[in-house]
């Protein structure tokens, strides 16, 4: 009995040692909870909450939340949102899957130890090649956004207008971006065209 479990605290210990432990845990329990306990959200571009709460293990030196946790916590929650408004269920359906391309991240306000908070997550829209995401940070103490986030879902092996299409049962037009996402966007072409004419590439070779 004892060597059981002396084997299982080292699996343990291995397991957060050697992997991420908690994000892999964390990302599909949030996704079982998002398609299991929680109503499904029709409204493609409706805006959606997850809650959570700086822990100890998210500090820096400073003891605010560290500027990567934000990056964790947007990931968690976008995970949900897109299982809840059925978005990873037609990438699964049409044999595709959506990647993380780009993100930017604006913080504004630290969050401190226990500060409660939500993630309030958006699809803005779309184009030919990707999905286009915001996650607002909002302390629950006074409403006051503190971190901002955009992110750019790259889908492979189909379209986004062909998910929406699956999902809406009819072809739908994308919204119009925001005027500042598409200086971001446009920012992130002349980075790709930089870094391909670095390497030797054609244009013809495009960013995955």
């Amino acid at each position: 009995m004892l060597g059981l479990l002396v084997a299982v605290l080292a699996l343990a210990l291995a397991y957060f040692a050697l992997l991420d432990g908690w994000y892999l845990v964390r990302v599909p329990c949030a996704v079982l909870r998002a398609r299991l306990l929680q109503p499904r959200v029709r409204d493609l571009l409706a805006e959606q909450s997850y809650a959570g709460r700086v822990l100890p293990s998210d500090l820096d030196l400073l003891l605010h939340m560290n500027n990567a946790r934000y990056l964790r916590e947007a990931d968690v929650a976008r995970a949900a949102h897109l299982a809840r408004c059925g978005v990873l269920g037609a990438l699964r359906a049409l044999g595709a899957r959506a990647v993380l391309a780009a993100s930017c991240a604006r913080y504004r306000r630290s969050l401190r130890l226990l500060e409660p908070f939500e993630v309030r997550t958006r699809l803005l829209g779309w184009d030919d090649r990707a999905f286009y995401l915001e996650a607002r940070f909002i302390s629950l103490r006074d409403g006051f956004v503190c971190a901002l986030l955009r992110s750019r879902q790259h889908v492979l092996g189909t379209s986004p207008e062909r998910v929406v299409q699956h999902l809406c049962k009819r072809r739908v037009e994308p919204p119009e971006l925001p005027a500042d996402l598409q200086h971001w966007i446009a920012y992130n072409e002349a980075s790709s065209q930089l870094l391909r004419a670095e390497s030797g590439l054609s244009d013809v070779v495009k960013d995955q």
